[in-house]
This record gives C-alpha cells, structure tokens and sequence, in this order.
C-alpha cells in the first residue's frame, strides 16, 4: 500500500511530460493516489486537439488517472465545471496541484517596466488569480487534511533578469499561498508552493532556462542542477499525509541556490586579477 492509497485529487495545467506537475503526478500514482487531470483548451479551429492529444498520451496508460477535462483558468464557469465533474468521480478532493502561469509573450520577453497593462492584466489573472478561484471553488469538496500546493520560482523573491513580469505574478502568487493557508486553515487544509530551480519546461524555455542551468551548477551548495524526479517527490510530499503540520511554506528544490549570498564556487571560474 502506498503513501497515496485511497487518496484522490485533482492535478490542474499538465502540459507535457516535461511538466513539473506531471512528475508530481507520477509520484502520487505510483503510490497508489488517483488523480483528474485538466489540460488547456485546444481552440476550436483545431481539428488534432493538441493540447489534448499531449497530455492523454501520458494519462490514457496510466489506470489511477481518471479522467482529462479542458479548463481555461480565466473562467470561474469552467473551473467550477471541473470541481463538479471531480465532485462526482471522487466526492471529495484530498489535493490539488495548481500548474498554471502564462503571460503574452511580447510583455513577458520586454523590461517589465514596459509591460503593457493588459500584458499585466492577463498574466497576474492567469498566473495569481486563478490559485486564488481554484482555492474557492473546490473549498466545499475538500476533504479533512486535504493539501493544496502551486509552483512558484525565486524570480518571484529576488531579480531574475529575463524573468521579468513573470517574476511579479509569482511574488503575487507567493503572498496568495500565504493568505489561502490563512483562510483555509480552520477547515484543516494546508496551502504550500514548491520553488523548483531551473527544469527544461516548456514555462522553462519561455524563461531562458539554458542560460540559467550553468550559473545554478556554479553557484548552488551541491554543485549541480536538480532533476524532475526530485521536484515530484518533494511535491508530493507536500501534498501527502507526511507534511500534516506545514502550510504557508515556499519548498526550494534548487540545490541550495537560494541560500547564496555570493557567486559562491562561480568565483573559481573568474581569472585572477594580478
């Protein structure tokens, strides 16, 4: 019997195999946990359904997966269709896994000072808000001791050049967290947030992830980067009977990178000055 036996829940915004949700995912099935997936809509002109069609080539094998619903995070209306159709499979959620962030290219790619204030709109909606509407909409089908986690990334605590408004929508998404645990702490839910370092995600290649692997390898305590299978255990961890006493916490999966003070071991690297 796993960690996760008898336990059901929801996992929201898988988009590929290289997803950090989904190696939570893989984690809380394989010990025995069964989930419901959504994806993001595929838009009506297309025909192959892509989002889809990636994300039920890795559900469709797996049997603790039950089912694969579209949920577009900016509409109360669908989110709440995908708590009713979790009511009925499940009757009550013991997690939630929220994996959702977006922002428009052009104002994620420019300063953040030049994003545009529907850029903005959209990307602390998507990327803040929605935890917020999924924390409320689910609230009634939440079990006792149920956990809910996000992922969230320094550039939402310090500067991370490149990261730019996505590091404003994850310093929201941070005090979001916070509050959630807050409110819901009475019902006995707990609300924590996993910090990965740098994974090749598809959010990940959005941010400039190859630039930042080498300097987190220099920089970082343990010398090296972290693996998607060290993320989706510390995640599901979080999320399983294990972490009962801990919410409102930010989990850094970075190798130690956010302890440093200094380029640290980086300084090696730099030629001495005679």
């Amino acid at each position: 019997m796993g960690r996760f036996a008898g336990l059901k829940g929801l996992v929201l915004g898988v988009a590929n195999d290289h997803s950090i949700a989904w190696a939570i995912s893989k984690e809380i099935m394989a010990e025995g946990g069964q989930i419901g997936f959504s994806h993001l809509p595929d838009r009506a002109d297309d025909e192959r359904q892509r989002n889809r069609r990636r994300v039920a080539l890795l559900t469709d094998p797996e049997p603790n997966a039950k089912f694969l619903v579209p949920m577009d995070a900016g509409s109360d209306e669908q989110i709440a269709a995908v708590m009713q159709r979790a009511k009925d499979e499940f009757g009550a959620l013991d997690f939630v896994v929220h994996s959702i962030a977006y922002a428009p290219l052009e104002d994620l790619k420019g300063e953040t000072t030049d994003c545009s204030r529907e850029g903005f709109r959209v990307a602390m909606e998507t990327s803040a808000y929605s935890l917020l509407a999924v924390g409320r909409l689910c609230r009634k089908i939440l079990a006792p001791n149920a956990s809910i986690l996000t992922l969230t990334y320094f550039g939402g605590e310090k500067v991370v050049p490149g990261y730019n408004i996505m590091g404003v929508c994850k310093a929201t998404l941070d005090a979001c967290v916070k509050y959630m645990a807050y409110d819901l702490g009475p019902a006995g839910v707990r609300v924590n947030a996993v910090s990965a370092g740098p994974l090749r995600t598809l959010a990940g290649r959005g941010a400039g992830v190859d630039d930042m692997l080498g300097l987190y390898q220099h920089m970082s305590p343990l010398g090296r980067n972290i693996t998607h299978e060290e993320v989706g255990k510390a995640g599901a961890w979080l999320l399983s009977r294990e972490s009962l006493g801990i919410t409102g916490e930010i989990l850094h999966v970075d190798a130690g990178y956010n302890i440093m003070g200094s380029p640290g071991r980086l300084l090696d690297l730099v030629p001495k000055q005679e």
